[in-house]
């Protein structure tokens, strides 16, 4: 008997013929082979050196992200694009969750053994679990909108050229603007905080809940027909239960191994950074993110060299709703528990400054996409801005260290205002889709 649940998902299919379902095939299968010898020196836990363990525990996020980006593709057959997209983001960004939920747990525990400072007296602070969640949880923020975002409309731009396209930036749906619109509340909050001494647990009850809001508006929205190529058409032109079943079985078995690999993975890399002589401060902030956001920044680039950069940018901009609200909140969750106290995450004068550095980029960031669309000149100019920021921050006397982050904090809200200023009425339009316009209208 014909599977009646199948029916308007075969005529969909109908359309679309896949020439090398054996090529696909194989695919998934690489994208699964690729993962298992990071899974079996994960659990045998044999001794190697630090470079080969990144090498391997790197390549089984690789294949992870692939599995993730087919499976969510296949899945908006389903749930709608924005709600595939913050699954797929939340799932992407685990790996960050992994890493900043052990730094939360140690300083918890060093809270409670040493007090606020959070380690013995005569340590660094900034090498203390307390500080070192902080620097984790920054630098990936900075990275994903500097290095990630960028990277979107430069793949984008890479093909529009090779296809001899006039296309010179990216416009997304209209649909998008929950996701902007969460986020530049998100992000208002979160300059709020280096004004306080810790990070609390009203602090997480406020991220959180825009999480929860976030999650439950996108989660209304229709389910649509999506455009599927390569290995997620394979798995959209499966009978309806079957494809689910499949579907979820990749989201599972992919999680699993970005859990199991990221933290060891990140572990690997800082740890030959140490055996180089690098700043475990700097190695945390700078190189254990660039391990844990590989995930989403794959996926991403992925979408974006298909030239669906609707996704690839929407991706980016979901993980850093979940990342501003769910990651942060939880910090001082995590933290109060390892502690036994209702004791905020302790921020220092050097996390002050990170938090507004942090939540400065954001802001500018979002005013960019106050239009819905981001061009290859404004990519330049948040590529540049957070390089410029980089080097300077590295190259200046440790005297000055602090009036730069600042200095580039208000160079980052002072054209973020201008920028939402000069588009006011469009910030308003993008206000009023994000929190009051139906769901339905905005899918259309």
């Amino acid at each position: 008997m014909a599977d009646t649940d199948h029916l308007p998902h075969a005529v969909y299919v109908s359309d679309h013929v896949d020439s090398h379902p054996g090529r696909q095939k194989l695919y998934l299968l690489l994208a699964v082979l690729v993962t298992v010898p990071g899974l079996i020196v994960r659990f045998s836990a044999p001794s190697m050196p630090h470079p080969v363990e990144a090498l391997i525990f790197g390549v089984a996020v690789v294949g992870a992200a692939f599995l993730l980006a087919w499976a969510a593709e296949a899945a908006q057959l389903d749930i709608s694009a924005g709600l595939a997209i913050a699954v797929l983001a939340f799932i992407a960004v685990l790996p960050e969750y992994a890493v900043d939920m052990v730094f939360s747990w140690k300083g918890g525990k060093g809270f409670k053994e040493f007090g606020r400072a959070c380690g013995p007296a005569g340590g660094s602070p900034d090498s203390h679990p307390c500080s070192l969640a902080l620097a984790n949880m920054t630098g990936s923020n900075r990275l994903l909108i500097g290095i990630g975002w960028s990277l979107v409309v430069f793949l984008a731009w890479i093909q529009w050229r090779k296809r001899g396209m006039a296309t010179r930036e990216i416009v997304l749906e209209r649909s998008h603007s929950v996701e902007v619109g969460f986020l530049a509340l998100a992000s208002l909050y979160a300059l709020t905080l280096p004004l306080k001494g810790s990070l609390t647990l009203f602090d997480a009850v406020i991220l959180i809940a825009i999480f929860v809001a976030y999650t439950w508006r996108i989660a209304k929205a229709p389910a649509e027909e999506p455009h599927l190529v390569g290995p997620a058409l394979l798995i959209g032109c499966l009978p309806t239960r079957q494809r689910r079943q499949i579907v979820i079985l990749m989201l599972v078995f992919a999680a699993a191994v970005i859990l199991a690999s990221a933290e060891h993975f990140a572990e690997a890399l800082v740890a030959t950074g140490k055996s180089a002589g690098i700043d475990e401060f700097l190695l945390v902030q700078w190189l254990a993110p660039l391990a844990s956001e590989a995930p989403e920044l794959l996926i991403a680039g992925l979408y974006a060299w298909r030239l669906n950069t609707g996704n690839g940018l929407g991706t980016l901009v979901s993980s850093k709703v979940n990342q501003w609200t769910l990651l942060v909140g939880t910090l001082p969750i995590v933290f109060a528990i390892s502690s036994g106290s209702l004791h905020g995450l302790p921020l220092g004068t050097l996390q002050r400054e990170e938090l507004l550095l942090t939540g400065a980029q954001a802001f500018f960031a979002i005013s960019v996409l106050v239009n819905l669309s981001m061009s290859t000149k404004e990519t330049m100019v948040l590529f540049g801005m957070f390089w410029a920021q980089f080097i300077v921050g590295a190259v200046v006397p440790h005297r000055l260290v602090n009036l730069e982050r600042v200095g580039v904090s208000v160079v980052y809200i002072t054209l973020g205002v201008w920028l939402i200023a000069r588009h006011f009425g469009r910030f308003q339009m993008l206000l009023r889709d994000a929190f009051r316009t139906s769901i339905l209208e905005l899918h259309q």
